[in-house]
């Protein structure tokens, strides 16, 4: 059993079947990519996985409870964070500053500190935001405003920002939109070198096949929000079905 389940969701919007029967499990400390092409249901099944949308039927499991219905710092509080495709991040503040948002959650109106096992402080707060913007190669930019960073910058911030709450399982959703080469490449490498220091998960919706035949275990291939084939990837490139739902660059 993976430490993610996607257990027979459907979800319709009116007259549209945006997902039918999905089922997907992700195992623990992988990286599982699902593709398909515009309108195969990618950013619905998201959705469904961090519980901003309820399926008419079936079930979404994390480590054995169930996501639906609960409020993002609760989602968080499971161990899960979201990478958005745009950065969301605060332009006008600077890069410690938007490290500094996450390690606090919203309760009854107010923010509080996390209770992170022995951090008790602000100042320990700042250490471990310090530590993750050095992981990251970011700390020399720990007092520049975020609105003038390159989109590859934005996208390392963001992802520094959801690290630093310790997840257990990390959601991309395009992590590479709107980069350049170089960026996205960048990108690739950053992940690569997340993955191999911290035991994570990572589910990424991706159009690039070139990142996700770079860095996923597996792939699930989703059309008309239907999967249609769930492989590793050497496997996926010249499956008939791949190719004839989904014409994407994996040069």
């Amino acid at each position: 059993m993976g430490i993610l389940e996607v257990k027979d969701v459907n979800k319709r919007f009116g007259g549209l079947k945006a997902l039918t029967d999905v089922n997907l499990s992700v195992t623990e400390n992988t990286v599982h990519a699902i593709i398909g092409p515009n309108g195969a249901g990618k950013s619905t099944l998201l959705n469904c996985l961090v519980g901003k949308l309820i399926p008419d039927t079936g079930s979404v499991m994390f480590d054995g409870q169930s996501v639906l219905g609960r409020k993002p710092y609760e989602i968080n509080q499971m161990g899960i964070s979201r990478v958005f495709q745009t950065p969301e991040i605060f332009g006008d503040l600077t890069v410690m500053e938007n490290m500094m948002i996450p390690l606090f959650a919203r309760r009854d109106g107010a923010y509080r500190l996390h209770a992170f096992r022995s951090v008790a402080s602000e100042a320990e707060l700042r250490e471990r935001a310090e530590a993750m913007l050095e992981d990251v190669n970011m700390l020399d930019k720990r007092n520049m405003h975020s609105a003038s960073m390159s989109r590859g910058d934005k996208r390392r911030l963001e992802m520094a920002m959801c690290l630093v709450q310790e997840p257990r399982l990390l959601l991309l959703d395009e992590p590479t939109a709107g980069m350049a080469r170089a960026d996205t490449n960048n990108t690739i490498d950053l992940l690569k070198e997340i993955k191999a220091k911290r035991d994570i998960t990572m589910a990424i919706i991706e159009h690039d096949m070139h990142v996700v035949f770079s860095l996923a275990d597996r792939i699930t291939v989703l059309a008309q929000g239907t999967p249609l084939v769930e492989d590793v990837p050497e496997n996926i490139k010249g499956h008939p079905k791949v190719q004839e739902a989904y014409l994407g660059e994996h040069a």
